[in-house]
């Protein structure tokens, strides 16, 4: 590779240290770098300026945690450039390297000893726009409202009627985020697959369901049993982006065309993330 591009979350990297160390250690090695350009900040986060990026890079460097990473996948979508993540957060699941080992990856960078790993993305269209998650698609109640009735198809065909808290429409990549935390199958990251995962369901007997990456979801809001009350719920996508629905209304969610291409130096396995970050394999016995 001869062509970097650096995205750094600012509040982890508050003087551009780490950013600085990372430049100069390119430039030194005859590769050309560049400091990706922001916009209008939301919250703790700045979105990238796509625009600011040179058409010859190669390589996206993303400092931060899994948080600024997702935002970098959103923010360059159109452009499909491969990114590696250097941590600066607590142990995440798509920052590829520590950043004790940073100057080693981006040795191996430099070598072109790498792999690249293609991540699925989902998608749906709303109101004539259309909505792109890495991680999930998350259908919950709105504010302080009670239990929210929903109704779910595949393929046009009904799968189940959920009522409570909400689901999850996940991606592989995303079975680590808030489908774990809410009860929900790990599954590895390559796997070709979506998962359904209600969030508190009234049922004892409702579990997530795991169906296959070319399969069509639709989710429909339906009244609960008050008479009279509108029944509203809100889809966020990633975290980020906010889809207002009310009684009747549904969205359809699909397999999409895009993919990220994270970079991939053999680093962290996943197994060996989960071991680490979730206490898998501790056990003395």
């Amino acid at each position: 590779m001869e062509h970097f591009c650096i995205i750094t979350n600012k509040e982890k990297d508050k003087n551009l240290t780490i950013t600085k160390r990372i430049e100069a250690y390119l430039i030194q090695n005859k590769k050309t770098c560049f400091l990706a350009g922001q916009i209008l900040c939301d919250g703790d986060f700045c979105y990238t300026d796509s625009s600011t990026i040179p058409l010859n890079t190669e390589c996206i460097i993303v400092l931060g945690g899994d948080g600024t990473i997702l935002h970098a996948a959103h923010d360059l979508l159109e452009r499909n450039i491969p990114m590696l993540g250097i941590n600066l957060g607590t142990l995440g699941f798509l920052a590829e390297i520590e950043l004790q080992n940073c100057e080693r990856a981006l040795d191996r960078l430099i070598q072109n000893d790498y792999t690249l790993e293609e991540r699925m993305i989902i998608k749906t269209s709303y109101q004539q726009k259309t909505f792109y998650a890495l991680n999930d698609f998350v259908i919950a109640r709105s504010g302080y409202s009670r239990l929210i009735k929903l109704h779910v198809y595949v393929n046009s065909i009904p799968i189940n009627e959920y009522t409570g808290d909400g689901i999850i429409i996940s991606t592989p990549t995303g079975s680590t985020a808030y489908n774990l935390s809410a009860g929900g199958p790990v599954v590895t990251p390559g796997s070709e697959l979506m998962l359904i995962t209600p969030i508190c369901p009234h049922s004892l007997g409702t579990r997530s369901i795991v169906i296959s990456a070319n399969d069509e979801i639709r989710v429909e809001v339906k009244q609960n049993r008050r008479i009279g009350l509108e029944e509203e719920a809100i889809a966020t996508i990633d975290g980020q982006d906010m889809i207002r629905l009310n009684v009747g209304d549904s969205i359809v969610i699909s397999r999409s065309k895009k993919t990220v291409r994270l970079i991939k130096l053999g680093e962290k396995e996943f197994f060996q993330v989960l071991q680490t970050k979730l206490g898998w394999g501790t056990n003395d016995d």
